[in-house]
């Protein structure tokens, strides 16, 4: 091999090991981002991931306040500036969502433009890690529902909620229904049933939303029966007949579920990466209510209790 061949050869070879070190190492701009967007007074949670492709292309996904994580196809970096769309999904609108973002500090910061071509601030910090425990220790159960009436939960202006016959019902679309207390770790014990069609939800830590829907017979999926709202897909599709008594036994401690869907394990100590669409907030190291989904379809709850857990 001659000089010159020789110097190219290694030259390439040395390209391809520094490619690969940057695919390795990641970009200063990777890993999960809790995103808080100032829209039209509100502030309004919602979640990016960045992660690489290949040595050179980043990508990720995308949670805003409502609907479910959605891909992000490419992340486009323009020296400190990086950038990136989202078409719609339950958005009122058919533009894209356009977003461009910097690095400050340990944060982010950026601006979003909206479906109706409306431009808003957002700030983000990295999303936190949450300590998983296997020698948890149980405290005292707590009724979240007391059989007789609303005590304990916060009451929204349109409350459509009522307790009926001993049964917590929710008898049209409405308010969500907000549990007073918050809790961190925890094991959740839920009976509920709803009518055909219908679709309802149990928002863990006011942040994640186990979904309650008819799906009966339909193949698993993270925005069905059991499903950690389009994040986590369950094992199987447990649900039963609408109408029909069922049940939750839900563990998290940590970003770790367990859910057995009626008297099945569906999801097995799956971590939950992010706020889902609808959640209260993505202060995620914060202890958080359970929030029950009134706004989607009528539901019925017969028992609703939850048992505080800590490390031992």
């Amino acid at each position: 091999m001659n000089t010159i061949k020789k110097a190219f050869t290694l030259l390439c070879f040395a390209t391809l090991s520094i490619n690969f070190m940057v695919g390795q190492e990641g970009h200063p701009l990777e890993g999960k981002w809790n995103l808080t967007i100032d829209q039209e007074g509100e502030e309004l949670p919602a979640w990016l991931e960045i992660r690489h492709s290949g040595n050179n292309t980043l990508i990720g996904r995308f949670t805003y306040a409502f609907g479910s994580a959605r891909p992000v196809a490419e992340i486009e970096k323009h020296g400190d500036l990086f950038s990136f769309e989202i078409p719609p999904q339950w958005e009122p609108g058919a533009s894209n969502m356009e977003f461009e973002g910097k690095m400050v500090g340990d944060g982010l910061e950026g601006t979003m433009i909206y479906v109706d071509g409306k431009t808003y601030t957002w700030t983000a910090t990295k999303s936190p890690l949450l300590p998983f425990y296997d020698d948890a220790k149980e405290g005292k159960i707590i009724k979240l529902f007391n059989g007789k009436n609303l005590n304990g939960w916060t009451i929204k202006p349109g409350n459509q909620w009522a307790v009926i016959d001993g049964v917590l019902t929710s008898s049209k679309s409405g308010v969500n229904l907000i549990s007073e207390e918050k809790f961190k770790d925890f094991k959740l014990h839920a009976e509920f049933r709803y009518p055909e069609g219908s679709n309802s939800g149990l928002y863990l830590r006011g942040r994640y939303e186990v979904q309650i829907a008819d799906n009966m017979g339909l193949e698993a999926s993270s925005i069905y029966f059991g499903g950690i709202y389009g994040l986590l897909t369950p094992n199987e599709n447990a649900a039963m007949k609408a109408g029909e008594w069922q049940t939750f036994d839900i563990t998290l401690i940590g970003r770790r579920v367990t859910i057995i869907a009626n008297g099945k394990t569906v999801i097995s100590n799956q971590n939950i990466d992010s706020m889902t669409g609808g959640a209260l907030d993505n202060n995620e190291a914060e202890a958080g209510p359970i929030m029950i989904q009134g706004d989607h379809g009528t539901v019925e709850f017969r028992k609703l209790e939850i048992t505080p857990l800590s490390k031992g």
